[in-house]
């Protein structure tokens, strides 16, 4: 796992103005920053879905439950659990909207990957896997699309949230693990989706124009916190 802890250090030599409908990431980004998974029907690859096939059998039916729930929740929504109910997107927009900007550039960032690697779901080679979903395409399991949303989401709100940054961090790690409770990706998969997510995120933090939104969350987040 070396090469993806490097990786996640790893950032963009060049960033563009920002704007809500432009991209920062040029389409062939993810591709040069992340290594290839393991092949099907390599040592790897059988090791990974060795790991899956033994989650199946201790996975208890509330931790399989909290997965399933996870699987349908792709919006920053998922860290409120933690954070409490006063984190509620309906009555921060400024929030929302920052968060909207990091899940436009993550979700092309991890489709633009997806398409390149073309990586078949474990579902694939072992049609026994219970799954939460089998309604993505057969060749989109690397990187993971919710390991990579979980992350970038993570970074940024830990670092709009700094007291919270270890509980924040933990749920995106918890978000990202329920994917292989879903049987839906492999530990590479969600693995790439960390670093992917992390760099992402972290490019966009220091872009200028995204700095002056994140201001204006963060003096949000922080006085509706206070209430």
């Amino acid at each position: 796992m070396r090469i993806y802890a490097c990786l996640a250090a790893m950032a963009f030599a060049a960033i563009p103005a920002f704007a809500s409908d432009q991209l920062l990431l040029t389409p062939d980004a993810p591709a040069r920053m992340l290594p290839a998974p393991p092949p099907d029907g390599s040592a790897e690859q059988k090791r990974e879905m060795a790991e899956l096939l033994r989650l199946q059998k201790t996975t208890s039916a509330t931790a399989y439950e909290k997965a399933d729930k996870d699987d349908k929740t792709e919006s920053v929504t998922a860290f409120a659990e933690i954070l409490g109910p006063w984190f509620d997107m309906k009555a921060l927009p400024k929030t929302a909207a920052l968060f909207q900007q990091v899940r436009t550039e993550e979700k092309a960032a991890a489709k633009t990957a997806k398409t390149y690697f073309l990586r078949n779901r474990p579902w694939v080679l072992e049609p026994s896997l219970k799954t939460c979903t089998r309604d993505d395409p057969q060749q989109s399991s690397y990187p993971s699309g919710h390991a990579t949303l979980g992350y970038s989401f993570a970074v940024v709100l830990a670092h709009l949230l700094p007291d919270d940054a270890t509980k924040i961090m933990a749920r995106a790690k918890e978000y990202a693990e329920n994917r292989l409770v879903c049987g839906v990706h492999y530990r590479s998969d969600i693995v790439a989706g960390q670093v992917l997510g992390t760099v992402v995120s972290e490019e966009l933090l220091a872009n200028a124009n995204f700095k002056a939104e994140f201001e204006a969350a963060q003096a949000e987040l922080t006085a509706a916190k206070s209430h």
